[in-house]
């Protein structure tokens, strides 16, 4: 698979003061919002990552964006579990 077939993703945890769950897709991200982008995804705590069939995104980023709200909602939820969620939409 090319890597422009994919989206490269990170989840990680904010380290700041409002520690809320978030995700970067690193392959999407342009010159204006790059660096900004990867500096929070390296200070925060990381929590999982991977990469997205392009094809597939629309649908891996819903199941994304549930599992973040879940998590800033306090659940505790095991990265594995997501990674199981996500096997058939990722590489």
């Amino acid at each position: 698979m090319a890597s422009s077939d994919k989206v490269m993703f990170e989840i990680y945890r904010e380290a700041g003061y409002g520690r809320r769950y978030r995700v970067v897709y690193f392959t999407e991200l342009n010159e204006h919002n790059k660096e900004t982008e990867i500096n929070r995804a390296l200070t925060g705590d990381h929590y999982c990552d991977g990469f997205i069939m392009d094809w597939r995104k629309d649908e891996a980023k819903a199941v994304i964006n549930r599992w973040l709200d879940r998590l800033n909602q306090g659940e505790v939820l095991p990265a594995e579990d997501l990674a199981a969620e996500l096997s058939e939409l990722v590489r």
